[in-house]
Formats: C-alpha cells, structure tokens, sequence
C-alpha cells in the first residue's frame, strides 16, 4: 500500500509515523507513507500557500492552485482509490471505514489547515472527505495521522498477532471485554476465576456478554438493531 500525504506544516507528521505499528510496518515494506510540503508549489517569493477569504470572512484559506499542482504530480506517478480531504464535516471515521480502505492500494490523504480549503479543492479533486469527530483541530495532520495508523494496522504482517485485530472494538459492532495480565492478584485485586479456568468455551461466554455489557453501558447505540 501507498498513502501520499499533503500537509502545510508536514514536521507534525513525523513522529506519529516513524514509531510502534506504522513504523514497522513501513521499515517490513508493507506500507510506503510519503508525506509531501504543500509549500513545494506555494506562490511566489514566500511560497504561499493560503490568501484571504472572498466574502470578507476571519481567518485564511488554502488556495486552490498549490493542491491542484501536487495532487496532479501524484496522479501522474500512479492511479489512487481516493483522495481523501480530512474535515470537520466529513464522513465519521469508523471502524468499518478503516477496514475499507485497508483494502486500497493508493491513497491520498489532504491535510486542511487555517481557515479550510478552497471549495474547488472539495468539488474538483477530492473523492472523499473523512472526519475523525465532531470537533475542530488546528490542521488535518493529526487526523491524518489517526487515519493512516487505523488503516496500517490492519495490513497483514502489520501486527505481530494477526488475529489480534480481529478482536478489536468496533470490529464485531461490540466494545472489547476487558482484558487482563500477571499476576493475577495483585493489591486484593483480583483477575476473574473463569479466566483462570483454562476452559475456553466458558471463556468465550463470559467474554460475550461482557462485550454485549460494556456496550450497553458505554456505547448503547451500537446496539440498535443488533439486540
């Protein structure tokens, strides 16, 4: 797989993936992540890259001409499934999401800062818009990087256990089950006796319905419809 990302301030990306699952999975050749400087095609002496609102709104928006040269020097180096803008308004980043697009081969990934993105960028070049919540952050780099690590995970030989994904939240449209480790008491605290049993059908069981429990309590709207 290969993700193409465009940032404005493309520092904040390095950190978040160049560590843990995403960086071994980048330094095993299972993903290639480039992250791009808008500013390459910025205007002028300074390499500008937003300009003030039509309309007379606060705040600065990301022109369209610097996007459009970098998305067509990507495009013209390979097809892409999608090129997908990271926004406030977009499509709610979820598990299924991530699954789909673990599938894909290319992707780009469009990082929006300041004020947002000329809308041209939204009508003309963008196949996809994803939110990763109802809230606004500073730029689409951290979402970005969100994207990318739920995305990379899912990539066979990506985790140690590849099974360990499939037992993820949100996967089966339940909240995990707790989990625990050694020792198994620990300050009077104690691990439950079913999974000390070494029985695995009771395991399963019990497993179940906390899953079903914790998800009542903590996200009782995946439940519509399931019970």
């Amino acid at each position: 797989m290969r993700i193409d990302i465009i940032s404005a301030v493309p520092e904040l990306l390095e950190s978040p993936l160049s560590h843990s699952i995403v960086g071994r999975a980048i330094k095993k050749g299972l993903v290639d992540i480039r992250v791009h400087n808008l500013r390459k095609y910025g205007i002028g002496p300074r390499r500008n890259i937003d300009d003030y609102s039509y309309g007379g709104d606060a705040g600065m928006v990301m022109m369209v001409e610097p996007v459009y040269r970098m998305i067509e020097e990507l495009k013209a180096e390979r097809d892409y499934d999608e090129v997908i803008y990271l926004s406030p308004d977009g499509q709610i980043l979820d598990q299924a999401v991530s699954n789909e697009l673990s599938l894909k081969q290319n992707l780009i990934l469009l990082c929006g800062h300041y004020k947002g993105i000329d809308h041209r960028i939204r009508e003309h070049l963008v196949t996809r818009e994803i939110s990763v919540g109802d809230y606004v952050v500073s730029g689409g780099e951290i979402p970005a990087a969100l994207l990318a690590d739920s995305i990379v995970r899912l990539i066979p030989g990506a985790l140690t256990d590849e099974t360990s994904a499939l037992s993820d939240s949100f996967q089966d449209g339940l909240l995990s089950p707790p989990v625990y480790t050694r020792p198994a008491e620990f300050n009077g605290w104690k691990v439950p006796d079913v999974l000390l049993s070494g029985n695995p059908k009771l395991i399963r069981e019990w497993q179940d319905e906390q899953a079903i429990e914790r998800t009542k309590a903590l996200r009782p709207k995946l439940l519509d419809g399931q019970i």
